[in-house]
């Protein structure tokens, strides 16, 4: 979910990464993951002296986030000129793409420091010992850390805690993150005489309102797809249901709840009130046009509305809930690659990342909900976005982090070919999940 990364919530992440090939194993020597020799040299966090030399940080993005990038890493370079920074974007198609260059590059010797690495990947990179512990350096810094910790949110704290340390050490620090709302149009509501809610609302009045929105204006009540993280957990958190029990170990794709959730996403298709799956849409333009009263995303989108032109009237309300209100949340988290040899620089940059500085910079041009909570519910980040966008922040105190045990990217290929199966109906709702339970079976290992 990097801070300046249109497409966290396109989560096709990790695909390439299920299985450990891709991974150096543990104990192989990762030549080379390092900039030059500095004065920090891996010390723990206790070396003497400034850290120097070179440093490698890795993100996903394409040439036009590079560009932001090097912008934000103007103040760094001027306070810590000893440094020399080497902020490379790799522009991939999904996360599958960004884990698997990554981890290539790792095992090929490349120079690595820093990587982005979003809440899918957290718990595979840290099994695979491929991270160096950061409690050294969190205790020499514990007065920063407390601020920074004390401006996040404590639920991602704990979930980072929860899910992605294997051993109870702490191998990252929170970045940026994104929940799921749904983007609503005022002026196509209110055509069709329905008003938004104010805050709940449920799946029949969210037909209801379908039903008039189509029959008084023609459009789209909203869009149905079958991503993980921006179909699939939006309906099933709403339903008080996921993918899988709180600490990932049981599969519950196929619970009724899950079975209801996908039945009704599929009612949305039969009935209209959806397109149908397939093809190319741009929920975004079709809203601007008129087409669209909804879709779902997080921060994203209103990157999309602002190119558009189409920000004013539209504003962000909860998803619909059946059983009770709910919403997925995945986040960026930065590790200190255990092959660095220049761990004290590294630190000195994941330093500069918590800053205050930083986080008000990510607001422009950023796709992800900036970690800092006095900057997710700042001036700076609700202007010139929907009304009600704080509602990105206070969806965490419902959200359910998106599950990803250590195959998480062929769990990730089962799922959503069974909602799609689902929602297109080439298989009813029942049978579609039952048939993927069975193949999740094989890769809860």
């Amino acid at each position: 979910m990097s801070p300046l990364r249109r497409s966290l919530g396109r989560r096709s992440f990790l695909r390439s990464l299920g299985g450990a090939a891709l991974i150096p194993a543990v104990g192989l020597p990762l030549a080379g993951c390092g900039g030059d020799s500095g004065s920090g040299g891996g010390s723990g966090g206790g070396g003497g002296g400034k850290p120097s030399g070179s440093l490698t940080f890795v993100y996903y993005g394409d040439a036009n986030q590079q560009k932001s990038y090097e912008a934000l890493f103007t103040k760094f370079r001027s306070e810590h000129p000893e440094i020399t920074l080497k902020a490379q974007g790799i522009a991939a198609k999904s996360w599958a793409d960004f884990a698997n260059t990554v981890s290539t590059r790792l095992a090929g010797g490349q120079p690595l420091d820093v990587v982005q690495i979003a809440t899918e990947g957290q718990r595979i990179f840290a099994s695979k010992g491929l991270l160096e512990p950061l409690d050294p350096y969190i205790a020499k810094d514990q007065a920063m850390v407390d601020a920074y910790y004390k401006d996040t949110s404590p639920e991602i704290q704990g979930w980072l805690k929860q899910y992605a340390s294997p051993d109870g050490k702490t191998y990252y620090i929170p970045g940026g993150y994104n929940t799921m709302a749904l983007y609503v149009s005022d002026k196509i509501f209110s055509a069709a005489g329905v008003t938004p809610p104010t805050d709940t609302w449920s799946w029949d009045e969210f037909r209801a309102a379908g039903e008039a929105i189509k029959s008084k204006t023609g459009a789209f009540l909203t869009s149905v797809g079958s991503g993980y993280f921006t179909d699939v957990m939006p309906w099933l958190t709403n339903n008080g249901a996921s993918t899988f029990n709180e600490d990932w170990t049981q599969i519950t794709f196929n619970s009724p709840a899950a079975v209801e959730a996908l039945t009704f996403a599929r009612s949305l298709v039969v009935d209209g009130f959806a397109p149908k799956p397939g093809g190319t849409f741009d929920a975004p333009t079709a809203l601007s046009q008129g087409k669209i009263a909804s879709f779902g995303g997080g921060r994203w989108p209103t990157l999309d509305l602002v190119r558009l032109k189409a920000v004013d009237g539209v504003e962000l309300v909860k998803w619909p809930m059946k059983a009770k209100a709910g919403s997925p949340v995945g986040w960026d988290a930065w590790p200190i690659l255990k092959g660095s040899k220049n761990k004290d620089a590294a630190w000195t940059l994941i330093s500069y990342l918590m800053s205050q500085e930083f986080g008000e910079q990510t607001v422009v041009g950023g796709g992800a909900v900036p970690a800092r909570i006095s900057v997710a519910t700042g001036p700076s980040f609700l202007q010139n976005a929907p009304k009600n966008t704080q509602l990105l922040y206070e969806l965490l105190k419902v959200a359910t982090p998106i599950p990803a045990p250590n195959r998480g990217a062929e769990i990730q290929a089962v799922i959503e070919d069974a909602w799609l199966q689902g929602i297109s109906g080439t298989k009813d709702p029942q049978t579609a999940l039952n048939d993927a339970t069975t193949k999740l079976q094989s890769l809860l290992t």
